[in-house]
């Protein structure tokens, strides 16, 4: 008898979790952006929120809660209530947190699950004319040449910068010194007047002066060329196999979400992700939109975690 009890029990808990997945939503949906109004993160979230606005008829409402590198925002959609009501977005930090700091308010694995990624930015080294260096195979060889000599920026210790050209360093086994500035736009600044030398940016950052001479552009760091620049090939192609630093972004929930609520929402995104207008919004921003299914997204969150344990582990780096 009880292992009949235990089956009916199932089934119902089953009927209730679809039942609820079919209704859902009944009420506006908070989506936590655990970053500043205004940079990438917002913008994803905004432009992804007016299309599920749509298509789930509720309200996305965007909650802006940084601090941390991303860590406060994200803390508060671990703890939150598992219904679907409160979802959170996350970029390429959330893999690497783990490795620059000792402790984090949530388990990356056990207390967030991961609903789908939704655009991806592509980045690209960038060199000062001064150096004299027009692709990656040059610039490699004058770092060899001059071990140290060649200073690159980033916009902080630890963040995405910092850690793709440390991955570059960690493949090629060049030597490069590390400058770091207090924002994307100050090393984009000190790239731009010569202070440094390289620097690793967001390709919507630099735009604006791919005509201007002011900056070479040497090669894109995802694995895809760049949709908006499609003439400058990728590291790899640029002679440095196995280089692949692609800077995403994607939806979490509480990892005690039911399995049907993530289901629901993977499917809503992924529909939204399909829109030519998103996808041109997207374009226009320096995106790409980029869906795939709850589990590849986990699956991919692991192996990233993995990897820069790796590289924060040869590079030394330290976050206070």
């Amino acid at each position: 008898m009880d292992r009949i009890f235990k089956t009916v029990f199932v089934a119902m808990l089953l009927c209730v979790s679809t039942a609820h997945a079919q209704a859902y939503p009944t009420k506006p949906i908070r989506l936590i952006v655990p970053f500043a109004p205004g940079g990438g993160t917002d913008i994803i979230a905004r432009l992804i929120g007016i299309d599920l606005t749509e298509s789930m008829g509720q309200a996305v409402v965007i909650d802006n809660r940084g601090g941390s590198g991303g860590i406060v925002g994200t803390a508060l959609v671990a703890k939150a209530d598992p219904d679907g009501y409160t979802i959170g977005l996350c970029s390429l930090g959330f893999a690497y947190a783990p490795a620059l700091y000792a402790k984090l308010p949530y388990d990356t694995e056990k207390d967030l699950a991961p609903i789908s990624m939704v655009a991806t930015q592509p980045f690209v080294y960038t060199a000062h004319p001064s150096l004299g260096v027009s692709t990656m195979k040059e610039l490699i060889a004058a770092a060899k040449a001059k071990p140290g000599a060649i200073r690159y920026g980033s916009g902080g210790a630890g963040g995405a910068s910092h850690l793709g050209t440390e991955l570059l360093r960690n493949i090629t086994g060049i030597d490069l010194t590390h400058v770091p500035y207090k924002g994307t736009g100050p090393a984009l600044s000190a790239a731009i007047g010569g202070e440094i030398h390289l620097q690793l940016i967001g390709m919507s950052s630099v735009v604006p002066h791919m005509k201007s001479g002011r900056l070479k552009l040497l090669a894109v760091s995802g694995a895809k060329r760049a949709t908006v620049a499609p003439e400058i090939p990728t590291v790899m192609e640029s002679g440095v196999p196995g280089y692949v630093f692609d800077v995403w972004y994607g939806m979490l929930l509480p990892g005690r979400a039911p399995p049907a609520i993530v289901k629901k929402l993977n499917t809503e995104i992924n529909r939204a992700l399909k829109s030519p207008a998103l996808v041109q919004r997207f374009a226009a921003a320096g995106l790409d939109a980029a869906g795939n299914k709850s589990d590849e997204f986990s699956r991919q969150i692991r192996e990233e975690v993995a990897k820069w344990r790796k590289v924060v582990a040869a590079a030394n780096i330290k976050v206070d």
